[in-house]
């Protein structure tokens, strides 16, 4: 993995095992954030990008499948490297179909897991370069659907995603009411309607507020323009 794409989720419940992991991935290089449970595993994986998670199959709480199942369905696109001692073809076959990217069963190599790492995130990276469009500090995420403002994620409503997404592929360019009415609603333009105004104004607080430069500035008379400082 790149310099700027070293984050990695260590999801294992037992102290010993997820302490070995985390000593022998920092001092590998990686930045690591460990979670002890599902709970856990849910919180961390929502909040924060991972250029992979590993996750255990057997937790005390909910079981590593179904953290992935329910990761998966929330948009999460990092791959999953699933670590367990349950290695029948069975059991590997159902994490691979449950979500899991690769797998390796305990006990295993070091080395082995960090070769495995490495050509996930490399993985990773290849898909994040294809689906992040970044403008500034902002970043969405086309296939996820989401999108976060120096790593800190922004909810949107789908609609709001939509407007947003419009603005950043016109990054630069200013971008009329009608355009967007057509665009983003697939409308033709009413001159009385306020729908675009109320719209551009729940995305600008959102994205906008409490940052350190905005990014949608209004054109009088014309539009909106999305646009980076610079």
């Amino acid at each position: 993995m790149s310099g700027g794409h070293r984050r990695i989720l260590v999801v294992e419940d037992d102290p010993e095992t997820a302490g070995q992991l985390v000593e022998e991935l920092t001092v590998s290089g990686y930045d690591v954030d460990l979670a002890a449970n599902g709970r856990e595993a849910l919180s961390h994986g929502a909040a924060r990008d991972y250029a992979v998670i590993t996750i255990d199959r057997m937790l005390p709480d909910i079981d590593g499948i179904s953290v992935m199942r329910q990761l998966r369905d929330d948009g999460i696109v990092a791959p999953f490297l699933i670590i367990s001692a349950l290695g029948e073809v069975d059991d590997r076959v159902r994490g691979l179909r449950a979500g899991g990217d690769d797998y390796l069963v305990k006990p295993f190599s070091f080395t082995e897991l960090l070769a495995r790492l490495e050509a996930l995130g490399r993985r990773s990276e290849t898909i994040a370069k294809e689906t992040l469009v970044r403008v500034g500090d902002l970043a969405i995420d086309l296939i996820a659907r989401s999108a976060s403002r120096r790593g800190r994620k922004i909810p949107l409503l789908p609609r709001e995603f939509q407007l947003l997404e419009y603005l950043v592929r016109n990054e630069g360019r200013v971008v009329s009411r009608a355009m967007l009415l057509q665009h983003v609603w697939d409308l033709h333009f009413d001159p009385s309607t306020n729908i675009i105004d109320v719209y551009v104004g729940r995305v600008r607080r959102k994205v906008d507020d409490a940052q350190a430069y905005p990014l949608i500035h209004t054109i009088r008379g014309i539009g909106y323009c999305l646009r980076a400082p610079g």
